[in-house]
């Protein structure tokens, strides 16, 4: 395992933990009367949101993973692992180094394999596509936006989070699908426990 040098480390972990800052402060929006999910305290959502800076720092302190086109999501201890990497090689490490990270209960992959490489078109393609993607979930008053991470590869929007209910996910990739120049909508979402 190739490592980064302590200055990288010592600047992603302070980034890390500046972001996580930033979500727990930034992410909660007022939302409508529904169905109660199962609860958590704020110490529970305290401690997801520093089990994910952790997992993010420990990924970014392996070079030969691209963890910057990796997302991590906990819900009680249990993270999931979503995004687009170039080979099994590095989900493996990725999925590995998450499980030794201390707080860690389950490690979910829903990881995907990139496959032939892309044009510079193509990618600010599927930035725009992943940037509509995300506004049509944000405009919808039925879903909890925040709760849901979109990624795009050639086309193929790639949801994954930890959802209320069925209704939820459902309309998530209705609304991803009906975007243009989405070829598919893979759906890694969750319900939570």
């Amino acid at each position: 395992m190739t490592r980064n040098p302590i200055g990288l480390r010592t600047a992603s972990t302070l980034l890390a933990g500046v972001m996580m800052i930033y979500m727990a402060g930034c992410s909660k929006v007022e939302e409508p009367a529904r169905a109660p999910a199962a609860e958590t305290t704020l110490g529970t959502e305290v401690d997801d949101s520093l089990l994910t800076t952790r997992v993010k720092a420990a990924l970014l302190d392996n070079i030969d993973i691209k963890s910057l086109d990796l997302k991590v999501e906990t819900r009680k201890g249990e993270v999931m692992l979503s995004g687009f990497v170039d080979n099994q090689s590095q989900v493996d490490q990725a999925l590995s180094i998450t499980r030794t990270v201390p707080g860690v209960v389950t490690a979910n992959n829903s990881i995907s394999l990139k496959g032939e490489p892309t044009t510079i078109g193509t990618k600010i393609d599927d930035g725009i596509i992943t940037a509509q993607v995300k506004a049509a979930l944000m405009a919808d008053d039925g879903i909890k936006s925040a709760d849901i991470a979109a990624v795009t590869r050639d086309g193929v929007v790639q949801l994954s989070g930890f959802v209320n209910n069925q209704l939820q996910i459902d309309r998530a990739l209705i609304l991803a699908g009906s975007v243009k120049g989405v070829s598919r909508v893979s759906n890694e979402m969750s319900l939570k426990q």
